[in-house]
């Protein structure tokens, strides 16, 4: 979900604000905005009453205009305490004019046992202030009888300099730090029944650790379908409370003669051949054979309650609380529906079904217990799987390990949206607006949280959220993180251009997303791709956010040509490419044009020329400026004419990005082969192999190839050539 187009900011028009304009304003959404083109744009008055009426503010007439004005006020207006509010350590905590009188006490405890107490001095109708907190943490406020919990967010987020003094205790800055970045469902090993699996990423971890890499980025984790396996798509999950059991490892926890047992019980082992020996996953077989092993590995552990497996096991489960539950309740009552009715989408069951909390639901859990039980064990395997992959890396020398990649929402028909209904959006669909990279635009069928419920619910899905994101990995990726900005929603139903943007807590956001950073010593990096607010990417690198810079945007501010590697970004991750991007094999044969005509992707021309033969000819010269580019940096001689298609400068585009002052470089896997193909097309859904390719050989044998290991060897060693070695000038250096 990227783009390629950065604004500059924008100049309001003077025409005067209507009565529904001025509540859609109050409720966050942005009237006028500024396109990929610096042309100012203003939302008709019939998408914003659509938008309003799916945030619950109804618009039909002055009465409900008013109504619906009052109740975004009252929550504006602070005459309570909210729930939660967030601050920054040794700072002033401003409090709402109307929660405390002056000379009215208050009490603080914290998180580490210690009470502040104090008194308010603040005159009559000013805002109330707390003494700053100097320990980060979830304390809360006691104010007479009322108590709410003040989130103190450390200055910044954990870097990547923190994490490198972590492992060495006598260094200061880190040095240059490459990763690679991998889809965990294409990679292979014997026996992997025809999906990537956990094993496979450790293994992956530890020989890339062991020739210097400090980082794998991976592919989303997040929970699925496992009763609609045909959803497959990484970004468009059930959950992104949980995993994703297709790729769990029935080996891993409880051994191999369990797993082999499993596989002889569920009678599945020549499926699990031919499952093997595709090249691309049929996600529906592999899934019902997956789950064929799993349901047959169940029925033997649940045989003995006694073991240090099963206490484990009550252990996670127990943990897990009410949100694990619920997900496995609705992965049982989904399978049910579906076999009743043929219905997957929880709004479409019975009134009592679309509740969690129903009787209805409780007595389907406790008649289903054993399917209930069977996906809580499902993902407790896929838990143990992920953190073993971890500690793998970590145990190996990475620095960050694993990258978790956190999804930009979640499929409206899911676990998440049905047991957290009442804080996310509906009727709705996350988006982007047409820009320069995809002029159509894009809606992702996705929702997810309302702005309005985080603030009243104290922003308890949202941390609950964090907190899984970072619970295995060293690291979170946070996908189309200007969403933390604002969001482009798109009614279901109508066309992309159609949608607004609205307006999400940032301050709040990003204090969240820094503590939890530091309370599970985690690095964070936000794909800051697209339709970039002002100053907004200035604010990630205050707070310690790495953004993302990717080859084919870093073009020269006043010419055609490609920027050289000094002049990238220092506060940021830099790569070749991303999943939703052509490989640079792929894009220097322009495969993604040819894959863009042949699906009805390439928009007309207003001159009338043939678009596809347009962009051959740009990406023709973009070829010859990319060259040069490789020349002007030393990478490739100066006397030397550029490759033809079939031989594409894989190695000079990878030590190009080498050279940058990015503390971390992450390399995709296809680059790190050279392969043509990418992982999804954006736009596409059945015309193009989206989320199903896999590695053509297993990960093991991959670094015994000389042309794959010689390529890491490269660039561990270009990284530590880097003129830019110890110069960081974007880092802060505030303690946290």
């Amino acid at each position: 979900m990227s783009a390629a187009t950065k604004t500059a900011g924008a100049v309001r028009t003077a025409r005067p604000v209507s009565s529904i304009e001025a509540l859609a304003e109050r409720a966050g959404f942005e009237i006028e905005w500024q396109d990929a083109h610096k042309k100012m744009q203003r939302l008709p008055e019939t998408t914003l009453r659509i938008l309003l009426e799916k945030l619950g503010l109804p618009c039909g007439n002055a009465a409900q205009i008013k109504q619906s004005m009052a109740a975004v006020d009252a929550e504006a207006s602070g005459r309570k305490l909210p729930p939660l509010i967030t601050a920054k350590v040794d700072r002033g905590i401003a409090l709402p004019v109307s929660a405390a009188k002056s000379g009215a006490r208050y009490r603080i405890e914290l998180e580490s046992g210690a009470v502040i107490d104090g008194r308010f001095t603040s005159p009559k109708g000013e805002i109330a202030l707390l003494s700053p907190i100097a320990e980060p943490g979830y304390h809360t406020l006691v104010i007479n009888d009322h108590r709410t919990t003040l989130a103190v967010a450390p200055a910044r987020c954990y870097t990547i300099d923190d994490a490198w003094r972590t492992l060495h205790e006598d260094a200061h800055d880190a040095p240059p730090l490459w990763g690679v970045a991998a889809q965990v469902y294409g990679l292979r090993r014997d026996g992997d029944s025809g999906i990537g699996d956990f094993t496979a990423l450790a293994s992956l971890a530890t020989q890339t650790a062991q020739r210097g890499g400090h980082a794998i980025a991976i592919s989303p984790m997040h929970a699925m379908f496992s009763a609609e396996p045909n959803k497959f798509s990484p970004y468009s999950p059930s959950s992104r409370l949980f995993l994703n059991i297709a790729h769990v490892d029935p080996a891993a926890v409880l051994g191999a003669p369990a797993a082999r047992a499993a596989i002889e019980k569920a009678g599945v082992a020549d499926e699990l051949r031919a499952l093997e020996g595709l090249t691309l996953i049929d996600w529906p077989r592999a899934m019902k054979a997956r789950l064929a092993i799993l349901r047959a590995l169940f029925e033997t552990f649940s045989q003995d309650r006694d073991s240090p497996f099963a206490k484990d096991f009550a252990s996670f489960v127990e943990e897990g609380g009410r949100p694990l539950e619920d997900h496995a309740r609705f992965e049982a009552l989904q399978a049910a529906q579906i076999a009743q009715n043929g219905e997957g989408h929880w709004r479409n069951w019975s009134e009592a079904l679309r509740d969690p909390r129903s009787d209805a639901v409780a007595e389907f859990a406790d008649a289903n217990r054993r399917e209930v039980d069977f996906h809580l064990f499902a993902q407790w395997l896929a838990a143990k799987g992920l953190v073993h992959a971890q500690h793998a890396a970590r145990d190996a020398g990475m620095s960050v390990g694993l990258v978790a990649d956190l999804a930009v929402g979640c499929d409206s028909a899911g676990s998440y949206a049905w047991s957290y209904r009442d804080e996310m959006l509906t009727g709705v669909s996350v988006g982007a607006p047409p820009d320069l990279f995809n002029q159509a635009g894009q809606s992702w069928g996705l929702t997810t949280f309302s702005p309005r419920a985080m603030r009243t619910q104290g922003f308890s899905a949202f941390i609950d959220m964090l907190r899984c994101a970072f619970a295995c990995a060293g690291g979170v990726r946070i996908d189309h993180i200007l969403g933390l900005r604002r969001l482009w929603l798109v009614p279901e139903g109508e066309s992309v251009k159609d949608g607004a943007y609205l307006r999400y807590p940032l301050d709040d956001m990003l204090r969240l997303i820094a503590l939890e950073s530091w309370r599970h010593r985690a690095i964070v990096i936000g794909e800051d791709l697209g339709t970039v607010p002002p100053g907004f990417t200035e604010r990630l690198q205050e707070q310690g956010l790495l953004g993302i810079r990717v080859l084919w945007f870093e073009r020269e501010v006043d010419g055609p040509g490609f920027k050289p590697p000094r002049e990238w970004d220092s506060g940021v991750t830099a790569t070749t490419t991303t999943h939703d991007l052509p490989t640079v094999t792929g894009w220097w044969r322009s495969e993604d044009i040819a894959w863009r005509a042949k699906i009805g992707q390439t928009m007309a021309r207003a001159d009338g020329r043939d678009p596809v033969r347009v962009a051959l000819e740009e990406r023709g010269k973009d070829r010859a400026y990319l060259w040069r580019a490789f020349q002007d940096a030393g990478i490739a001689p100066a006397d030397v004419d550029a490759p033809d298609l079939d031989n594409a400068p894989v190695d000079e585009a990878l030590a190009f990005v080498a050279a940058t002052p990015a503390p971390l470089v992450t390399y995709p896997l296809e680059d790190l082969l050279a392969l043509a193909e990418q992982p999804n097309l954006p736009g596409s859904i059945d015309e193009h192999p989206n989320w199903r390719r896999r590695m053509v050989r297993p990960v093991d044998e991959l670094f015994l190839d000389d042309a794959f290991t010689d390529r890491l060897l490269a660039v561990d060693a270009a990284r530590r050539r880097s003129v830019q070695a110890h110069e960081h000038p974007s880092k802060s250096t505030e303690s946290p």
